[in-house]
């Protein structure tokens, strides 16, 4: 399936479906999420895409979130004391890697046949997504989401997701990016309690800084059910272009970044025909979701 056949059916309002988590999937499975275990686990990266594949997923994503030479970067306190220590060329692993979980992601669809699978890059904030009070100034960061996309595109990627943000100011520097890269836009909000962002923007504030930048798809993401029903209520009326969520489920259970099962796959179920009621029609699962949660998406929906 090529991305103008996938517009086409968005446009039309069917339901896209999107995979689920893919960290706490990596944790769930016995595994640490340490390097995104693209370098000592391919082959666990390759199977999670496969299963959400025969899951049902239209889009898997690739297993980048926080993976940026800025990540890198923020463990030292500057250039000299990361080739002092030596780790120099570090930074360009970043790159590296991108183009490997692209690949995976890949060879995840054409291993079993489904070649109308798309592939987003999963690509967040350059600063700790959960606080926007440390988001960069916007006029510094064009040229290193430029980098960054560029790479996703050059690998094969065919959507940029820019997901979990928590302020508007960054997702529009990264949508302008993307648009000079030839790639389409997904952008996708953290909601809070009251609906508005961590941020504190207003679903009006959002949905005005979005028309100026016109992303494919404007979602909402990485909070719990509650919090994500809250957000779309106050974000549907406002945004006449294709809606989707894909929220987390079960209880944070640190330190690792993982969620308990507590939260069903049926539950779950639930709570997305409700979006979609609400106008959502791109809809999957973040942390906490399995195949399993996909495979109910895809029966019901399909």
């Amino acid at each position: 399936m090529s991305y103008k056949e996938l517009k086409n059916k968005m446009d039309s309002k069917q339901v896209t479906i999107l995979d689920g988590g893919i960290g706490t999937e990596i944790l769930r499975r016995g595994y640490t999420w340490a390097s995104h275990q693209l370098k000592s686990e391919p082959e666990l990266n390759l199977e999670i895409h496969q299963d959400y594949i025969n899951a049902g997923a239209d889009v898997i994503t690739t297993n980048t979130f926080q993976l940026s030479k800025r990540s890198f970067r923020n463990h030292f306190a500057n250039d000299e004391h990361l080739e002092a220590i030596g780790a120099r060329g570090l930074l360009n692993r970043a790159g590296e890697l991108i183009r490997e979980s692209v690949a995976l992601a890949d060879n995840a669809r054409s291993s079993i046949d489904h070649n109308n699978i798309l592939i987003a890059a999963s690509i967040t904030t350059l600063e700790w997504c959960f606080r926007p009070d440390r988001s960069p100034d916007v006029e510094e960061i064009y040229d290193e989401y430029l980098e960054e996309l560029t790479d996703y595109a050059e690998a094969g990627a065919d959507i940029f997701l820019f997901e979990t943000f928590n302020s508007t100011p960054e997702a529009e520097v990264a949508i302008k990016a993307a648009k000079e890269v030839g790639k389409p836009a997904w952008v996708a909000f953290v909601p809070y309690q009251d609906g508005r962002l961590l941020g504190g923007q207003s679903m009006a504030e959002v949905v005005d800084a979005m028309s100026r930048n016109e992303p494919d798809v404007l979602l909402l993401n990485c909070a719990p059910p509650d919090h994500v029903t809250a957000g779309l209520e106050q974000l549907a009326p406002l945004w006449d272009k294709a809606l989707g969520v894909y929220a987390h489920v079960g209880k944070f259970n640190p330190p690792e970044w993982q969620f308990t099962d507590e939260y069903s796959a049926d539950q779950h179920l639930q709570e997305c025909k409700h979006w979609h009621d609400l106008g959502a029609t791109v809809i999957g699962g973040c942390c906490g979701t399995t195949p399993d949660y996909i495979k109910k998406l895809s029966q019901f929906f399909n």
